[in-house]
């Protein structure tokens, strides 16, 4: 029943952000047919009643969740472990990922951004075929073996700090590796990923930047949404837990998002901070001889702030209307910053 309720919430603030033009990926219109998914592992402690494993010990109760870089919403994927044991969340995603290929169509394409542990050549290689893509980072001691460069526009702004994009290969299995050196800090990044070589390689770079946004959601939950232990040992009520945090994240995002396009001239505060600190970076940078990736400036999916989860919560126990605390956010936001962002 709640799995059902979650999936309903999800495609009505889904829709509910669409239909107002709120999409965070619009500056790469090659993604347009993708569902691009930010996955990490959440860990919280354990209920207090967890039952030690064989071992005598109890370990954090952890979860994998995915963020919709497109619109910042939250969902669960799957529970990892009730604390009983430890457990890795790279099995436990592969084992989702086949369970969900049974009824999933393979024309949806969904791209899941994730940290190196996730990457395994044959795995993902067969997952291809099941519309399932990764980017990652490239692992320190990967072994591969160069087959060839791939054709990109340098002159794109997209592909700022790309020094080459290449395709690779492990036992026959075939990749792209992406090498992109910073502009500002002058460090060598380098992302493996199964996308096909039509992807500009800047946007592979950027999008694994953009995966640390789910960190920002984490942290909403744990800091503002209390939700730092387990509710129970039991598998189905832990997954509940999950299904009703993302709700409320989700609600909380959705509230944000629409308060802050009311006023075109209007910004959220977070914003206007963040563009700032662009700015002193852009200077800092200039003088080093370096400059800010133009990319950094676009919009970006920025941690809910407390103002509004304490608005929300107040309504809530109020009753107060939604149009009545919309406008108390509107009444927080500032006037926009003229950026600088060129180089």
């Amino acid at each position: 029943m709640l799995e059902a309720v979650e999936q309903q919430s999800y495609d009505i603030d889904s829709e509910t952000l669409s239909s107002h033009g709120i999409d965070y990926l619009k500056s790469f219109p090659e993604l347009n047919d993708y569902t691009v998914l930010a996955a990490d592992g959440h860990f919280i402690d354990h209920a207090c009643h967890t039952e030690k494993g064989r071992n005598g010990k109890v370990y954090a109760a952890g979860f994998i969740y995915t963020l919709n870089l497109r619109n910042g919403l939250l969902r669960p994927f799957s529970l990892i472990t009730n604390g009983t044991r430890r457990h890795q969340e790279i099995p436990v995603l592969r084992d989702e990922l086949k369970r969900e290929n049974r009824t999933k169509n393979s024309t949806q394409k969904c791209l899941y951004v994730y940290d190196k542990a996730v990457t395994d050549y044959a795995f993902w290689n067969n997952q291809i075929e099941h519309g399932n893509l990764m980017i990652s980072v490239l692992k320190e001691n990967s072994v591969a073996t160069f087959v060839e460069s791939i054709h990109f526009d340098t002159s794109h702004e997209l592909n700022t700090g790309i020094e080459s994009y290449s395709t690779y290969e492990n036992n026959g299995i075939r990749f792209s590796i992406v090498n992109y050196r910073d502009p500002e800090t002058k460090k060598l990044h380098r992302f493996i990923t199964t996308l096909p070589g039509s992807i500009n390689p800047g946007t592979i770079a950027m999008l694994y930047f953009k995966r640390w946004t789910i960190e920002k959601a984490f942290n909403n939950s744990k800091s503002n949404l209390k939700e730092t232990k387990a509710w129970s040992s039991d598998n189905n009520s832990l997954k509940n837990q999950m299904r009703l945090t993302a709700m409320s994240y989700n609600l909380l995002r959705t509230v944000e998002e629409l308060s802050k396009i009311q006023d075109p001239e209007l910004i959220h505060p977070s914003d206007k901070k963040y563009t700032e600190d662009l700015e002193k970076r852009q200077q800092a940078a200039k003088k080093r001889g370096g400059f800010v990736n133009p990319l950094f400036f676009n919009e970006r999916i920025a941690r809910i702030s407390s103002y509004t989860i304490r608005a929300v919560q107040n309504a809530i126990m109020t009753g107060k209307s939604l149009s009545s605390f919309i406008n108390a956010l509107v009444a927080k936001l500032v006037p926009r910053v003229n950026q600088i962002g060129e180089h």
